[in-house]
């Protein structure tokens, strides 16, 4: 069923400032944060590696950055590209994805910025990890655990979570929107967040999706986009007071 509901304008400021964030639980895990130009990554692991891990950003970032000097329509494309044997791996991840997903390869940046970081990290001793980087989570625990879906000015904004049993972990999380943050979304969600074992792809598969997304339809359309794609787990879409879920989704209050 549709719910017809008033158009807001919402206070991006929450998502700027990060301020969901502060929501997290951390158990008994340190966090910290690591930021180098756009990439502003909040991180919880086993132990203090934030070193580490600003070395990982800046290495996965000059190799972004060095590849789309020699390709600069990497950076700009909105349509997928096609595989690159001589490429670094991260850039082939976003490549990959953004083919699956039929979007640019850039719609893939965030996502395999956190994956390929927070396996760093595990690779370091972290033990656990979980690498948030604006809304898209590569996510490895040893126990269950809930991810809140954080929505703008939706009544479901940080009201609903996904329950994570620690057998589908690691696992990647993300989130686009088309009305909270900077990134491109040509659709009208509050949050699309798609759940798949490559966190590139659910990035990338965010975004198609989320495009999906326009006034006046049902919900349903833009959730069979995302199950169409091989390797996606899980849809959720939250759309002022509606909400629509595909797949390995276990939605509990919050």
């Amino acid at each position: 069923m549709t719910v017809k509901r008033k158009k807001k304008t919402p206070d991006p400021s929450s998502y700027r400032k990060r301020t969901y964030r502060n929501r997290v639980d951390h158990g008994a895990l340190v966090s910290f944060e690591v930021r180098i130009r756009e990439t502003d990554l909040q991180i919880l692991a086993g132990k203090d590696l934030r070193d580490t891990a600003g070395a990982a950003v800046f290495q996965y970032r000059s190799q972004l950055e060095s590849y789309i000097a020699r390709h600069p329509e990497f950076a700009t494309v909105l349509t997928p590209l096609p595989g690159d044997p001589t490429a670094p791996p991260i850039v082939k991840s976003m490549l990959g994805a953004g083919l699956a997903a039929e979007v640019g390869p850039m719609a893939a940046v965030a996502g395999a910025i956190a994956e390929y970081v927070g396996r760093d990290l595990l690779a370091a001793g972290a033990g656990e990890v979980v690498v948030e980087n604006g809304g898209d989570i590569f996510f490895c625990r040893n126990r269950e655990s809930v991810v809140g879906i954080f929505a703008g000015a939706s009544p479901l904004s940080n009201r609903v979570g996904l329950k994570i049993p620690a057998r589908c972990m690691p696992l990647g999380i993300c989130t686009s929107s088309g009305t909270v943050g900077h990134s491109l979304s040509l659709g009208e969600a509050d949050a699309v967040t798609v759940l798949a074992k490559d966190t590139a792809l659910a990035d990338a598969v965010a975004t198609l999706v989320g495009n999906a997304v326009q006034p006046g339809q049902s919900l349903d359309a833009a959730l069979a986009k995302g199950a169409a794609i091989p390797g996606v787990l899980g849809v959720v879409i939250i759309r002022g007071e509606e909400l629509g879920a595909w797949g390995e989704v276990e939605l509990v209050p919050l």
